[in-house]
């Protein structure tokens, strides 16, 4: 049990059947009145974000999250088959789980599989990645303001926007939470 003046920024509990994760939490003493507890939750499986208060004296289950470290084996229609890295068991995952930032990773890639009570609801890529673009047009040199782009389509089918100087065939890094080009691999 965690009572809500413990919050900290990533604790995990149980709330009326949802699984929450604190993003932001601030004790608010009040000077008239009693002291509360102003939150930002996030529901780890929809992930949803909304703002909740508590009296710091409420009490709440304590949930697991377990991040299991996968590799990421191929793709069979709808179903990600993945590898436990321990027991070399294989695992599929429903398309629907994955998220964005999946269209990001290659086959035998190291993903962390979070589930809780054994059901899993997400795949978190690793934070960076290095792949080679395979197709983009030749930057035109010549009229340019700063900081101009172009469109690239990377090995993995994800397009992105490049600077004018990468070409295809080059390895570039990325930021797969936020999807942007970060710098030459």
């Amino acid at each position: 049990m965690i009572t809500a003046g413990d919050f900290r920024n990533g604790v995990t509990f149980e709330m009326d059947g949802n699984v929450l994760q604190i993003v932001e939490f601030q004790h608010v003493k009040p000077g008239k009145g009693a002291a509360f507890v102003r939150t930002k939750v996030k529901n780890v499986i929809t992930g949803a974000v909304l703002e909740k208060t508590f009296n710091p004296s409420d009490k709440y289950p304590t949930a697991y999250v377990e991040r299991k470290e996968m590799q990421y084996l191929y793709s069979d229609g709808d179903l990600y088959y993945f590898m436990d890295m321990e027991s070399y068991e294989q695992m599929p995952i429903n398309a629907s789980v994955l998220g964005d930032a999946f269209k990001f990773i290659k086959e035998n890639e190291i993903c962390k599989v979070l589930s809780y009570k054994g059901k899993v609801f997400g795949v978190e890529p690793p934070f960076f990645v290095e792949l080679e673009v395979a197709q983009t047009e030749p930057g035109v040199r010549g009229d340019t303001a700063t900081n101009v782009t172009k469109p690239a389509v990377l090995e993995t089918g994800a397009e992105i926007r490049v600077p004018l100087f990468i070409n295809q065939g080059d390895k570039i890094r990325i930021d797969t939470r936020t999807g942007e080009y970060m710098e030459r691999a």
